[in-house]
C-alpha cells in the first residue's frame, strides 16, 4: 500500500477503497492499532487485541448463543506490529454475531506464561459480554464469556454534570437490584438501572447530592451459586469483575443487544439533571479468574504474568482476599485502567469512582507498597479525570492500611475507617474515646494534613455495605451470618455495636425508644462532621440484615431494601431529611468561613466545661462548635453540636455569647420528636439528657 493510501486510512476517507484481503471468505485489511477493542465503523468492524508474549492469535466469530463459531480468521502475520493484532473485518452486522479470541504461545507455568490455544477468550476492552441477560439465569452452561460489538447512539442532549464542591458531597451507597427488588419498593422494573431512575423523587425527598453504585462492571452473580437452608446464594456484590468496560446486563429492565449501556446511561442523566452525581464502586484490585483454581477466560489466556501478581514460582498473590492480585502498576495494566476510567466517563459521564481496596492500585510487582505509585499518579493528574472525584478505600486485605497515608496529590480523598471505628465506640458509651470522636468529627487533622488537604479529604461513614445496617448497629451485638453456610465464621467480629439490651428483634418500647434514639445520634454526629458524609441506603428508614454483616451472597430479603420500613418509621425519614437540610444550610458545618466579629475560631472543642476538653475525666461528652459568615455574607452562623454518650444526664457550660445571641435548640434526639422549634435556652447551662445529642443556634 502506498503512502496515499495510507493518509485515506488515517483520515477515515474513502476506507472501502483500499485494497482488501480475503481471510476465510471475509474481506479484510489491516486494522486501527490504536483502538483497543471491537469497534464499528463504516462498512465493518475493527477489532484490536495485544499480548506480549502471544505467537498467533485468532478471532472467533458466533452466531448469537451458539457455542461453536461459524467463522475462524487467524490474524496475518503482517497483521502484527509490535505486540498488538488489528484487523477490519468487512460486512459484519453487529446485530448479528458475537465474538471472542483464542491466543497461542509458550506454556511455561513456574514463569507464569500459561497460553491454551483451545480457550476462547474474552476481549479485556468488550463493551458487552453475552450469556447473562436476565439475572440469576445463563443462557447456556457451557457457552463461555463472549462480547458483543456495541453502538453508542445515546443523545446527552444539553446534559451538564453537577460538579458539585466535595464539602457539598453526601453520598448514598446502594446496591442497584437490592435497592427496588422487594415488591415493597412499589417500582415498575424491580432490581434494575430503570428502578433507580423510578426512585428519583424519593432521593430528591432525602436530600442526597450522590449516589455510589455497588459495582456494576459485568459480573457473574451464579459464580459458586450454592445451597444453603432451602436458599440459592449468589455473588449477589459483585466484587468479582468479569469485565471493566461493559455494564452488568442482569442490572437492565430490557435486553440492549448492541446498544451501549442506554438504559445505565439514561439513569446518570436524570440523577445528573437533577443535581445528584453518580460514583461507581470499581474493582481493580482482582477479577473473576481467581488462582491457579479458578477460571481461565481472559487475561491468564493474554498474558498472565502481566495482568497478575506472581510469586517467583508463578502463584498468584492474594492481597485481595479473593484469589488473585492485579498487576496495576505494570505499564500495560496501568494503561488498560487508565483508558477503562476515561471510557467511563467519557461515554457515560460517570462523576466520580470509588476504588475497593485501593491500597493494591499501589503495590509495586513483587507486592511491595510503592512511595509514588504510577498508577495513582496519572489517575491523579489525568486531563480526562480532571473534574472526577477518586476516593480510596485506603486498605487491602494483605495488611497494608493507609488511612491518613495514601499518596493523594492532593486529588484522592479516603474512606476513613478510623472515623467509623471512633465514632462507633464513642456512641455505645465506651471509656475514653471522646477525644478521639472530637478529632473526627472535626475533620480528623490528626490524620490529614487541612493546610494542605482541606476539610474534605476524608469520606466519613459510621455503615456501609460492608458491616451491619445502622438499625442493625444498635440491635445486635454479635454477626449472625449462619445464613451465609460458613458457621458465621465470615464477617468481621470488630462490630463495635451494642443490642441496648435484647439480641435482635424486640416488642420492648423502652428498647425501641433507645435503639431509635442511638440511630438519630449517629446520624447528628455524621452529618456534622467536617469531610464528606457517606451513608447506607435504607439506614433512613431502619433497614435491617437480621444482624449479617456480611450479606455477599444474600439475593433475598436480607439484603433487598423493606420499604415498608419507610412507612414504619417515618420519623427517622424525616430525622435524616432535616439533618441533611441543616448541614446544607449552614455552611460552617462543612468549611471554614470568614471570621465572626466576636473572634470565636471557625471549630473549637468543648467539654463539660466551656473552652475546657478534660478528656481524662471520662465525662463521655465531645461538644464542637462552628462559627463563621453565613456564605451570603449577611450574617454571622454559630453552630453547637452537643453529644452526650453517658447513660446519665450532664449539666452543660455552653460558650459565652455576645449580648445581643442566645442559644436556641435546633435537635434534641432524647426527645421523640427531634426537631425543636428553635425554643430559647434561659441560660447557657445546658442539661442534655443520657444518650442523646443536641444540637444548638446562636441566634
Amino acid at each position: 500500500m502506498n503512502n496515499d493510501v495510507k493518509i485515506e486510512v488515517q483520515t477515515n476517507k474513502k476506507i472501502h477503497l483500499v485494497p482488501l484481503d480475503t481471510l476465510e471468505g471475509f474481506d479484510v485489511r489491516p486494522g486501527f492499532y490504536e483502538i483497543n477493542g471491537a469497534t464499528a465503523i463504516p462498512g465493518g468492524v475493527n477489532f484490536t487485541i495485544h499480548s506480549n508474549q502471544a505467537t498467533s492469535c485468532e478471532l472467533l466469530l458466533f452466531h448469537r448463543m451458539e457455542k461453536e463459531p461459524y467463522a475462524i480468521l487467524k490474524f496475518p502475520e503482517h497483521y502484527r506490529i509490535g505486540n498488538v493484532y488489528s484487523m477490519i473485518v468487512f460486512k459484519l452486522n453487529i446485530e448479528e454475531f458475537e465474538y471472542a479470541y483464542r491466543l497461542d504461545g509458550p506454556y511455561e507455568p513456574q514463569k507464569g506464561i500459561i497460553f491454551d490455544k483451545t480457550k476462547n477468550l474474552l476481549d479485556p476492552y468488550a463493551k458487552a459480554v453475552t450469556g447473562q441477560s436476565v439475572w440469576g439465569e445463563k443462557e447456556a452452561e457451557e457457552i463461555g464469556y463472549k462480547a458483543r460489538v456495541v453502538r453508542d447512539d445515546f443523545d446527552w442532549e444539553n446534559c451538564k454534570q453537577p460538579l458539585t464542591p466535595m464539602e457539598d458531597l453526601i453520598i448514598y451507597e446502594l446496591h442497584v437490584r437490592g435497592f427496588t427488588k422487594d415488591d415493597s419498593s412499589g417500582v415498575e422494573f424491580p432490581g434494575t438501572f430503570a428502578g433507580i431512575m423510578e426512585k428519583l423523587p424519593y432521593l430528591k425527598e432525602l436530600g442526597i447530592t450522590a449516589v455510589e453504585l455497588m459495582p456494576i462492571f459485568e459480573f457473574d452473580e451464579l459464580r459458586d451459586r450454592r445451597e444453603v437452608d432451602g436458599k440459592t446464594l449468589l455473588d449477589y456484590w459483585g466484587y468479582n469483575t468479569v469485565s471493566f468496560f461493559a455494564p452488568n446486563t442482569g442490572y437492565c429492565a430490557s435486553v440492549e443487544y448492541n446498544r451501549e449501556g442506554n438504559e445505565l446511561k439514561r439513569v446518570i442523566k436524570e440523577l445528573n439533571e437533577n443535581g445528584i452525581e453518580v460514583f461507581l464502586d470499581v474493582v481493580f484490585n482482582h477479577t473473576a479468574e481467581g488462582n491457579e483454581n479458578g477460571p481461565y477466560f481472559s487475561f491468564k489466556g493474554i498474558d498472565n504474568n502481566i495482568y497478575y501478581l506472581l510469586t517467583p514460582d508463578g502463584y498468584y498473590y492474594n492481597f485481595s482476599g479473593c484469589g488473585n492480585t492485579i498487576n496495576c502498576n505494570h505499564p500495560i495494566v496501568q494503561q488498560m485502567i487508565l483508558e477503562c476510567l476515561r471510557y467511563w466517563v467519557i461515554a457515560y459521564r460517570v462523576d466520580g469512582f470509588r476504588f475497593d481496596l485501593a491500597s493494591i492500585l499501589g503495590r509495586n510487582e513483587d507486592g511491595s507498597p510503592m512511595s509514588k505509585p504510577p498508577l495513582l499518579q496519572s489517575l491523579a493528574f489525568d486531563p480526562i479525570l480532571g473534574k472526577v472525584k477518586l476516593i480510596a478505600e485506603a486498605w487491602d486485605a494483605g495488611g497494608l492500611y493507609q488511612v491518613g497515608t495514601f499518596p493523594t496529590w492532593n486529588r484522592w480523598v479516603e474512606w476513613n475507617g478510623r472515623y467509623r471505628d471512633d465514632i462507633r465506640d464513642f456512641l455505645k458509651g465506651d471509656y475514653g474515646k471522646a477525644e478521639a470522636a472530637a478529632n473526627r468529627i472535626t475533620g480528623s487533622s490528626d490524620i490529614y494534613c487541612p493546610e494542605y488537604r482541606g476539610h474534605s479529604a476524608s469520606v466519613n461513614f459510621i455503615t456501609c455495605h460492608d458491616g451491619f445496617t445502622l438499625y442493625d448497629l444498635y440491635s445486635y451485638n454479635e454477626k449472625h451470618n449462619e445464613g451465609n453456610g460458613w458457621d458465621n465464621t465470615d464477617g468481621s467480629n470488630d462490630n463495635r455495636s451494642w443490642n441496648c439490651g435484647a439480641e435482635g428483634d424486640t416488642d420492648n418500647s423502652e428498647t425501641m425508644k433507645l435503639r431509635k434514639r442511638l440511630i438519630k445520634n449517629a446520624f447528628a454526629t455524621l452529618i456534622c462532621s467536617r469531610g464528606i458524609p457517606m451513608f447506607l441506603a435504607g439506614d433512613e428508614f431502619c433497614n435491617t440484615q437480621y444482624g449479617n454483616n456480611n450479606a455477599y451472597c444474600q439475593d433475598n430479603r436480607i439484603s433487598w431494601l423493606d420499604w415498608n420500613l419507610l412507612k414504619e418509621n417515618k420519623d427517622i425519614f424525616e430525622f435524616f431529611q432535616y439533618m441533611i437540610r441543616l448541614r446544607k444550610t449552614y455552611r460552617v458545618i462543612r468549611i471554614d468561613t470568614p471570621l465572626c466579629t466576636n473572634g470565636f475560631p471557625n471549630v473549637s472543642v468543648h467539654g463539660i466545661k466551656a473552652w475546657k476538653t478534660d478528656f481524662e475525666n471520662n465525662h463521655h461528652y465531645v461538644g464542637i462548635m462552628y462559627a463563621g459568615r453565613s456564605e451570603d455574607g449577611t450574617k454571622e452562623d454559630i453552630i453547637y453540636l452537643g453529644i452526650n454518650t453517658y447513660w446519665e444526664k450532664q449539666r452543660v457550660e455552653l460558650p459565652e455569647l455576645p449580648m445581643q445571641l442566645k442559644w436556641k435548640e435546633l435537635v434534641n434526639t432524647f426527645e421523640e420528636e427531634s426537631i425543636s422549634k428553635k425554643e430559647q435556652l434561659e441560660s447557657e447551662v445546658m442539661e442534655i439528657e443520657p444518650r442523646s445529642v443536641r444540637i444548638l443556634i446562636a441566634q
